[in-house]
């Protein structure tokens, strides 16, 4: 009888700094084009933990529509100009900001959620960016002090949500517990 081998597991490779160079496309950021009826930006920077803006990092987002309902339509890596997907992607700048032209997503479903990727990590980080005055019961669950970190703040072009990746005011982010 031959033994069974067994092979111990490799090790992981972190998620970047490879984006800029395979990712992002034309429109990406740009969920609904600039000047639509109701078009807002999301827009912030993301922070490593020592607090310096990470300038290679990419975010994914997902929302559902205006109406609160989640899409389900082909189309986000070609922009049509008219169809909105729910699905936009940004790259990070030299000083950390990243920025979505979107729609405000519907009562039923008042978050955007938001898919970290960044240099020296394993996996993705997933988190949410609640509109202002919201109620959720995953948001009310958490403590006060935690809770402010996935609130996105209301400006002058829509909303800002800064992301901090460790450190003090750390972000929330979710445990699917697959990774």
């Amino acid at each position: 009888m031959t033994p069974i081998r067994t092979h111990s597991l490799t090790p992981g490779q972190t998620v970047g700094p490879f984006f800029h160079y395979a990712l992002p496309y034309d429109g990406d950021s740009e969920l609904v084009p600039r000047g639509t009826p109701g078009a807002v930006r999301l827009h912030g920077t993301v922070h490593d933990g020592a607090g310096a803006p990470v300038p290679d990092a990419l975010l994914e987002l997902w929302q559902a529509d205006a109406s609160g309902q989640v899409v389900q339509q082909a189309g986000s890596l070609r922009r049509d100009g008219w169809t909105f997907t729910g699905f936009g992607r940004s790259a990070t700048d030299r000083e950390g900001h990243y920025s979505f032209t979107t729609l405000v997503p519907g009562k039923s479903a008042p978050f955007f959620a938001i898919t970290v990727f960044a240099r020296g990590l394993l996996h993705r980080l997933v988190t949410r960016a609640y509109l202002p005055g919201t109620s959720d019961p995953f948001l009310d669950g958490l403590d006060a002090d935690r809770r402010s970190t996935l609130l996105a703040l209301a400006d002058a072009s829509g909303f800002r949500f800064d992301v901090r990746l460790q450190g003090e005011d750390e972000t929330v982010f979710l445990d699917f517990g697959d990774e």
